[in-house]
């Protein structure tokens, strides 16, 4: 009790000075206080680590000892206990109990959990009682901690097994009292260690606060500055050292990046603009090479963002699934006006040559490293959703999802536009055909939401009878 008490005024007392301390102190009996209380916390933590892992690590050798012991007590018992043979199973587990000290006892089990032989003769022929303390492990041996006269102690049962035949458990308790003494002596080695450390880092701490203090203030200051776009005058420079060459780095670099910042945000606004309408004129050029699919990828992209938002696509992914869908038929312009603009069906050797254009597509984007990204959608959009479309055969989840959403906003667009072959379908139509490939030919639950989408408002249903 006098020790709490002490312990507690101590520490109201401590907190008074460093509460008093704070407020009038320097900043270099902060940075002071504060890596002393850092190396504290950490230390202690440190400390209950180590004593934690160690413990472990102990209890761990001391469980796998105690099976071991338990296991042999149970491979030498399945003779003689099948044999009834009660004189070599006492024996047993006398020598069990008397050849290591912290072997508390040793017990050999009937099936029914009566004690056949026990290193405590009074015990033999009583029923074990029901399982108490803490279960550690129950796979393989169980082991379980439990609380006695002289301790804690790990009791390990073992089964024991004689040909195959099940005839009750061998049962053994070891003590702790290794795990007590090695952690007496873990605990004074890391407070020795760890008072050492906390006593070198208030003395580095004092001495490098003090040469640290006055440039690091000024770089801060001008850190904040740069950050706010407000930095107009260079640093001061208070030394000729590291920290002084940091501060005139840090001056040119802070007159660089004002001078290049505005720069910077013109250009990205530029690049970003150009980059777009760059995408959309080679959408419109492939488009316009075939006058029966003028705005055909612009409807695409339309059609194929309406599902992306429905299925919770994030604004990133909208945008990327937008940039594929102008691109997805990229690869026409390598197909020959002979077959793009033949006014009637192709022929087999002509069809092979249209398929083509998806991998024509794919080779075209490979060729810029940051449109790679869209070469799955580019590439997969004339899949199939039971593995027989082309180019790779590939099915089920396997096709990426940009691909399978542009599947169903290609096959929509194709069929409600007229083809010099056929007069364009009608909406509903249209709608009913992508149901009947729903599952074959497109993912059925993009079916789903597609036609629910065109169904859900007029708005929808004017927008996209105006699109078609």
């Amino acid at each position: 009790m006098p020790d709490r008490r002490f312990i507690k005024n101590a520490a109201s007392i401590l907190r008074q000075i460093i509460d008093k301390r704070l407020r009038s102190g320097s900043l270099r009996f902060k940075i002071t206080l504060f890596v002393v209380l850092l190396l504290t916390v950490t230390s202690s933590v440190f400390c209950v680590i180590t004593i934690h892992i160690m413990d472990n690590y102990i209890v761990n050798e001391i469980v796998k000892r105690g099976e071991s012991l338990a296991k042999g007590v149970a491979l030498s018992a399945g003779y003689s206990r099948l044999s009834s043979d009660l004189l070599g199973l006492d024996n047993l587990v006398y020598q069990a109990k008397t050849a290591y000290r912290d072997v508390e006892y040793v017990a050999i089990v009937n099936r029914h959990g009566k004690i056949i032989v026990h290193s405590d003769m009074r015990m033999s022929g009583r029923m074990l009682s029901a399982p108490e303390g803490r279960l550690i492990r129950e796979s393989g041996p169980t082991v379980r901690e439990l609380s006695n006269e002289s301790g804690s102690v790990f009791e390990i049962t073992h089964p024991v097994v004689f040909m195959g035949k099940p005839l009750g458990n061998a049962i053994l308790a070891i003590n702790k009292s290794i795990l007590q003494e090695a952690r007496q002596k873990l605990i004074g080695r890391i407070l020795i260690v760890y008072g050492g450390i906390i006593v070198l880092g208030v003395i580095a701490s004092t001495f490098i606060s003090t040469l640290l203090i006055r440039p690091i203030r000024e770089l801060s200051a001008g850190v904040d500055k740069l950050k706010n776009g407000t930095a107009e005058d260079p640093l001061r420079i208070y030394s000729h050292d590291e920290l002084g060459n940091l501060t005139s780095n840090f001056n040119e670099m802070s007159s660089l990046i004002a001078e290049q910042r505005t720069k910077l945000n013109k250009y990205s606004h530029d690049l970003e603009e150009s980059y777009v309408s760059i995408v959309k004129v080679v959408a419109a050029a492939i488009d316009a090479r075939d006058s029966y699919t003028h705005g055909h990828s612009d409807r695409v992209s339309k059609l194929s963002l309406l599902i992306g938002r429905h299925i919770g696509l994030n604004k990133p992914e909208l945008e990327d699934l937008e940039v594929a869908c102008l691109f997805h038929d990229v690869g026409k312009i390598k197909i020959p006006d002979s077959v793009l603009l033949k006014p009637g069906r192709l022929n087999p050797s002509e069809y092979f040559e249209m398929q083509r254009h998806v991998e024509y597509g794919a080779c075209i984007l490979d060729k810029a490293p940051s449109l790679r990204k869209y070469i799955p959608a580019v590439r997969h959009h004339h899949e199939w959703h039971n593995g027989k479309g082309y180019p790779d055969a590939l099915h089920g989840d396997d096709i990426p999802v940009f691909a399978s959403i542009i599947a169903i906003a290609d096959a929509f667009d194709a069929m409600t536009t007229d083809r010099p072959y056929r007069k364009a379908l009608s909406r509903g139509e249209a709608l009913r055909e992508l149901l009947r490939c729903s599952g074959t030919q497109f993912r059925a639950d993009m079916v789903t939401a597609f036609i629910a989408l065109m169904q859900q408002s007029a708005t929808n249903e004017s927008w996209i009878s105006g699109a078609a």
